[in-house]
């Protein structure tokens, strides 16, 4: 499987953002897209995620599902937790598992997803009570109840302790183990060995 991207370019407000971006990403990589803040990285997730369109140049998946889009093969992490506050830690996830996997009537145990990130003890809390590195834990949780081949991180471990980086790495590290690529926008060091693409602008 590879991502790659040929050409790219990116307008936001009627402003270019950048412009001849080229990337590629394989079964197994990681690619820290890094670059001052305003220079486009979250805008190039979005693109990949089909969120933002791609005002030029093209971006393709190889060695995918043929019958299913880029976008259905992706999970986008923003940086911003997307969470109910009124519903429960679990309703949450299984909330994201249903709208995102097409075989949601299968049997579903939030537990497991749950416990890998920490948050087994918390199933029947609201979100609204979670502290800000707790959300991001159970935003992370969603990567595992439904499983997709590409990982679009924004700023992944941001609000995370130290422990809960150390966790992440070890997610990020069987996924890309499996087979899995990830497409990460970050500031800091990924947590595994990742390729760098830097994006020029003005900040």
């Amino acid at each position: 499987m590879r991502l790659s991207g040929r050409g790219v370019r990116c307008v936001r407000g009627g402003r270019e953002v950048f412009s001849g971006l080229d990337f590629e990403a394989s079964s197994g990589e990681a690619l820290a897209v890094t670059g001052r803040n305003g220079s486009g990285k979250t805008s190039l997730l979005r693109q990949i995620a089909g969120l933002l369109t791609v005002a030029g140049g093209s971006i393709g998946l190889e060695g995918g599902e043929t019958e299913l889009t880029l976008a259905e093969q992706a999970h986008y992490l923003g940086h911003r937790d997307a969470l109910k506050p009124a519903l429960s830690v679990t309703e949450n996830l299984s909330f994201w598992r249903d709208f995102l996997d097409d075989q949601a009537g299968q049997a579903f145990n939030p537990t497991d997803s749950l416990a890998a990130v920490g948050l087994d003890h918390a199933l029947h809390l609201p979100a609204a009570y979670l502290s800000a590195g707790q959300r991001r834990r159970l935003s992370i949780a969603r990567l595992l109840a439904v499983r997709r081949p590409v990982w679009l991180l924004d700023e992944p471990i941001n609000a995370l302790d130290a422990a809960g980086q150390s966790m992440f790495a070890a997610l990020m590290g069987d996924h890309l183990a499996r087979g899995g690529l990830i497409v990460a926008a970050t500031h800091a060091p990924l947590g595994v060995p990742a390729k760098e693409l830097r994006i020029g602008g003005v900040s």
